[in-house]
């Protein structure tokens, strides 16, 4: 068995891969269009794991409402440098909804709010602002 992708349903696809592209930084691998089916399909991965691929499906003209996606769980990244992910995600203006307070783990929601969990290469030590910033909304 070999592990392909995990999908998840957007709304914006410049929105959504600000976020996953410039935000968490992976990277666009490929894009298929389809027309007559009125969806646009598009394959992400990290750079350090090319075959795990998040795939970020549009329905082109759906109205459906995808909820606060809490039944779906999250997505789990390593990062190399968890408070400066959180910083440029912060900047951009995501909210960090669970800080990196012990220097390994945080949270933070995509534009279409899947919650992704964000892991700290090895472990930091403590570091402020984030050492003492409260949660914020649910992930």
């Amino acid at each position: 068995m070999k592990y392909l992708h995990t999908m998840v349903r957007i709304r914006d696809v410049d929105a959504s891969l600000r976020f996953y592209c410039e935000g968490l930084g992976l990277v666009e691998k490929r894009r298929m269009e389809n027309p007559g089916g009125k969806f646009t399909l598009i394959f992400l991965a990290a750079a350090g794991s090319p075959e795990a691929e998040i795939e970020l499906t549009y329905n082109w003209d759906s109205t459906e409402d995808y909820g606060t996606a809490r039944n779906f769980g999250h997505l789990a990244f390593r990062v190399d440098d968890i408070y400066a992910t959180c910083a440029r995600l912060q900047a951009m203006g995501y909210t960090i909804n669970r800080p990196p307070r012990d220097g390994h783990m945080a949270f933070v929601r995509s534009p279409d709010l899947i919650s992704v969990e964000l892991l700290q290469d090895g472990q930091l030590p403590p570091q402020e602002p984030w050492a003492s910033m409260p949660n914020t909304g649910v992930w």
